[in-house]
């Protein structure tokens, strides 16, 4: 999964070229805009097959690959709950 979001990351945040990624970079930070966060966002419930709740779409879910990370795991282990 983590080599899976760092590649929509990399398609869908609006990075300028050459930025490179870790877990914990602050996408924010490296030049990601509200925009490219919207179709990050978009990409990400495609591929996962899931869609983030109203209490997920805030700055801290899609700061770092990390943090997306762990917003995913929790919702796909919710969605196999339910």
């Amino acid at each position: 999964m983590n080599q899976q979001i760092h590649d929509i990351i990399l398609a869908h945040a609006g990075l300028p070229a050459g930025v490179e990624i870790t877990d914990e970079t602050d996408l924010y930070r490296a030049g990601m805009k509200s925009f490219a966060s919207v179709q990050l966002m978009l990409a990400l419930e495609e591929a996962f097959d899931i869609e983030f709740p109203e209490e997920m779409l805030n700055r801290a879910t899609f700061r770092s690959a990390s943090a997306i990370e762990r917003a995913v795991s929790q919702i796909s282990s919710a969605t196999l709950v339910a």
